[in-house]
């Protein structure tokens, strides 16, 4: 199973970021995939999560209506689209899939929101 982030970056706040977590070594149509992020010292955060087939999606309360999760599964990629960005959101984000019981997490890519 791999993981592999991307599209993280520097941003001013109000702006926008896509990040994309291409998987590999699994069959990514049938697992539900999460997002999370972590700052130093605190513990990891669950942002949005989505379905296998795509069509349910949950938020934390902290993003609701400024990201947004999607998935292709035809290209084994899962997305997370950020606007109106805030200082607050700067973070690893990672990309996570538990899968027969085991959790696995990507590299994570860092998100910096300047103010």
């Amino acid at each position: 199973v791999q993981l592999v982030e991307s599209g993280g970056g520097l941003v001013q706040a109000g702006g926008s970021l896509r990040l994309s977590c291409a998987a590999s070594g699994f069959t990514f149509s049938s697992y539900t995939m999460r997002w999370h992020r972590q700052t130093p010292g605190k513990e990891r955060e669950l942002v949005a999560v989505i379905i296998s087939a795509g069509g349910v999606t949950n938020y934390a309360d902290s993003v609701k209506g400024r990201f947004t999760i999607s998935r292709d599964n035809a290209k084994n990629t899962v997305y997370l689209q950020m606007n109106s960005l805030k200082p607050e959101d700067t973070a690893v984000y990672y990309c996570n899939a538990l899968i027969r019981g085991v959790n696995y997490w990507g590299q994570g890519t860092q998100v910096t929101v300047s103010s």
